[in-house]
Formats: structure tokens, C-alpha cells, sequence
């Protein structure tokens, strides 16, 4: 076991987190590009990893990188990263915005390995966080706990890594082996033989769900799947121009400043712009694959609309849900071997989040507009979240479009405070 200080320690590193170690590293501060370190707790950077069909595009613009809409001339720039790898005519041959899923990943990896300060270590998995408090109750930083038992101890701690995935209470008594969230959906589902033949659910109606279903037929060709959607059916993403406008980076002040209920009732009125849609080109696709299936066969799959499941239990060796007609209102069993979740994620604030805050002793945790929680009292230690600030940031502030002017944010609010208090100990 052994301890390390740092002076900015982020936890995930993820496009979030990415985009502000790029940040940092631009700032002309060498010194608190050295004093900053990145936590990821898996091997290697892929993004959205147990989502990466090798057909599944982004759905944002590759200008919306890590860096072009704060710094169009930086060096961590998705242009950049396909000149260095030699396809850069190759990718704008192609008369795309939005690149393969897999190769904004290599891109997030490749930004990684440039970083020459600010740096990375891998295998890293934060358990909880303690606040390092002064005699006099003045909190100096944090104390972070790994699972392999060892402790980094920093001034200023940015979380990055993400919301817990959300599994509705109707499925929590399944066993695990019967029930695969979408953020567990490559690693579960190359343990199945390929050719064993399975009954499936897929519950959801929204991009990760359907994006599932469909790669069901590739990943397990001899199965039977049925599609659960709560709607009246599949939808677009709304894609207006005008709406659009509201994912701009500037549209945050304008949100952030709005009364509370004001901007419950954008949310809500954006909802289909992210959560309860599909990509247009990827919807079509689907369409046109059942469209298939039921002209030329074999018709091994369905999409039910107007379906919810009220009821889920093990049944012998079988799983049985109880779908509910949402125009008939009658209930009827549907039996199955697997049941894959396209539910999203809880929208609390995640649960290393919630548990720092029982410590410190905030009951509600709020952020200012530069993404700093508000401890109660002036500090030397600040604790910044990332990615989980919707309700006072707007829709955009899970999404990539925003990345990099938050980075901006973020690393503005770092030097201020450096330049307003005087370096001293975090122990």
C-alpha cells in the first residue's frame, strides 16, 4: 500500500475528465499540469465500452471534440488524431460528421498518450472519498481510497466518472446471470455461445436499447428477440436546428441563470432530443431489418409497443415478465431465457457523490456555474463534478457538445483560486 500527493486528482478518465487534463495541459501552468493526475479504473480508455459495436456511430458532430470549440488550433484535436493516424483523407472521403463509435475511442486513447504533463493511472478504482480537515474544521482537500489500498491525498478533486446505471425495481429479483444492463452488454454477452438458442426481452426504447436489439441478431443468431417499449412506439431524436441550438455551449449561462422551475420545464420539454429517441439514419435501419425479416423471414424478432412490464420473476428455469397492454390493460405473461435493460441511469447524483456528501455533511449537493460544489463554507480544498449537473447545467451537460467550454470552466475556476489562497498542506 502506498500514498501519493497530488494537487488535482480526477477521478475517471473518460471524455469528461480527458478534456480537462487537455485543458490544464494548454493552461501554461506546467506546474499544475504536473500536479494533476487521472484515475480510470480500467486497463486502457474506451469509450462507452460495453456499447462499441463496430457499426455504431456517434451521435454528435467530430467538431464537438475534446478541444475545437475552446481551441480550434490545439493539438488534441479529432482532426489531429486522423492525421497522425494517416486517414484523414480517408475520414473526410467519407462526407461524415459523425465518426464510428470505436474511432472516437481510439481518438479519447490517443489524446491520453499525447498528455505530457498531466498524467493517467490505469487500474484505478476509487472506493470513497474523505475530507482532510485543519484543526479548526477548515476542510484542505481530500483523501481518495483505491481498491487495491492505496490512498492519494489531493488539494482539489474533479469527478468525472460518470451516473450508476439504473435497474428498475421490477428486475432487481432476477438472478445476474438472467439480466444484462446496457452498460455490462459486450462484457455479459460474449460469455453465451453464439449458437445457443435464447428467448430475449430488451426493455427500453431509446438509442441503448435499440442499438442492443439490434446487435442481438449479430451476437446471438439463433435467438428470439422481443423488444419492450413503454411508447407508442420507436421515435426520432427531435434534430431541429433551432433546438439544437439549446445543446451550444453558451446556452448554459442562459439555462443556469433561469428560475428553477424554468428549467424543470426545458427539460422536460428536451427530453426527446436525447433520452426517449433514436438517431434518424439508425432508426430506419431497424425499421428496414424487421421490414426484412417479415417478407423474406426468418422473422425471429418484434418490437411491442405500448408495453410495460409490472411484474418479473424466475420460474423454474425460465423468466417470466408480465407485460401490461397499455391500451387494453390486460396483463400477460411473456416467458423468456434473458432479459437486457436499456434503462439508463439513475438520475441522483452517483453514489461515490452521494456518500462524500453524508461526510462532509451537505444535504443537498449544489453546484456553482464553474461545476464547484458548494461546501457550506470557504475552503482551500474544492470538489468539482462533471457530467452530472443537468437539472442547473442543462440536457447538454452529460453530452460531448459541452466538453470542451467545461473544461474552460473548470480550469478558469482552478487558477483563480490559485492565484486568491496561499499553498498549504492537504494533511
Amino acid at each position: 500500500m502506498t500514498e501519493r500527493e497530488v494537487d488535482v486528482l480526477a477521478i475517471g478518465a473518460g471524455p469528461a475528465n480527458l478534456a480537462l487534463a487537455a485543458a490544464i495541459e494548454e493552461s501554461g501552468s506546467a506546474e499544475l499540469a504536473d500536479g494533476t493526475l487521472l484515475l480510470e479504473q480500467s486497463p486502457d480508455i474506451t469509450w462507452q465500452r460495453d456499447l462499441l459495436m463496430p457499426w455504431a456511430r456517434s451521435q454528435v458532430s467530430f467538431l464537438k471534440d475534446l478541444v475545437t470549440l475552446r481551441n480550434p488550433s490545439s493539438r488534441f484535436t479529432f482532426l489531429n488524431f486522423l492525421h497522425a493516424q494517416n486517414r484523414l483523407d480517408e475520414f473526410v472521403n467519407l462526407g461524415t460528421f459523425h465518426p464510428f463509435r470505436w474511432e472516437f475511442s481510439d481518438y479519447l486513447q490517443w489524446v491520453a498518450t499525447s498528455l505530457e504533463h498531466v498524467t493517467i493511472r490505469y487500474d484505478a478504482r476509487a472506493t470513497h472519498v474523505d475530507p482532510v480537515h485543519t484543526t479548526d474544521r477548515t476542510l484542505t482537500g481530500w483523501t481518495v481510497h483505491l481498491t487495491d489500498g492505496d490512498t492519494i491525498h489531493c488539494r482539489d478533486l474533479v469527478i468525472g466518472g460518470g451516473r450508476d446505471p439504473r435497474i428498475p425495481e421490477t428486475f432487481t429479483t432476477l438472478p445476474p446471470d438472467r439480466l444484462i444492463h446496457s452498460a455490462q452488454y459486450r462484457t455479459k454477452i460474449t460469455r453465451i455461445p453464439k449458437d445457443q438458442p435464447l428467448r430475449i426481452a430488451v426493455v427500453g426504447g431509446a438509442q441503448s436499447a435499440a442499438e442492443m436489439f439490434y446487435a442481438l441478431h449479430e451476437n446471438l443468431p439463433a435467438s428470439h428477440i422481443t423488444m419492450l417499449v413503454r411508447s407508442i412506439g420507436l421515435q426520432n431524436y427531435q434534430s431541429s436546428k433551432f433546438v439544437n441550438e439549446l445543446f451550444f455551449p453558451s446556452f448554459v449561462d442562459e439555462f443556469y441563470d433561469s428560475p428553477t422551475e424554468v428549467r424543470a420545464q426545458i427539460l422536460d420539454e428536451m427530453r426527446f432530443t436525447n433520452y426517449a429517441g433514436l438517431a434518424p439514419p439508425f432508426l430506419d435501419e431497424l425499421y428496414t431489418m424487421l421490414y426484412r425479416q417479415k417478407t423474406v423471414g426468418p422473422q425471429r424478432s418484434e418490437v411491442r409497443a405500448m408495453t410495460e412490464v409490472v411484474g418479473a420473476r424466475l420460474d423454474g428455469d425460465e423468466v417470466v415478465l408480465d407485460l401490461r397492454d397499455r391500451l387494453s390493460g390486460k396483463t400477460e405473461p411473456l416467458h423468456c431465457d434473458l432479459v437486457v435493460l436499456g434503462t439508463g441511469y439513475d438520475p441522483r447524483k452517483p453514489t461515490l457523490v452521494r456518500e462524500l456528501a453524508t461526510r462532509i455533511g451537505l444535504d443537498d449537493v449544489t453546484v456553482s456555474r464553474n461545476y464547484r460544489v458548494d461546501l457550506g463554507t470557504p475552503t482551500r480544498g474544492a470538489l468539482y463534478l462533471q457530467g452530472v449537473n443537468e437539472k442547473t447545467h442543462g440536457i447538454a451537460d452529460s453530452l460531448i457538445s459541452v466538453l470542451a467550454h467545461r473544461s474552460h470552466d473548470i480550469l478558469t475556476d482552478l487558477l483563480t483560486r490559485r492565484t486568491t489562497t496561499q499553498p498549504r498542506s492537504t494533511r
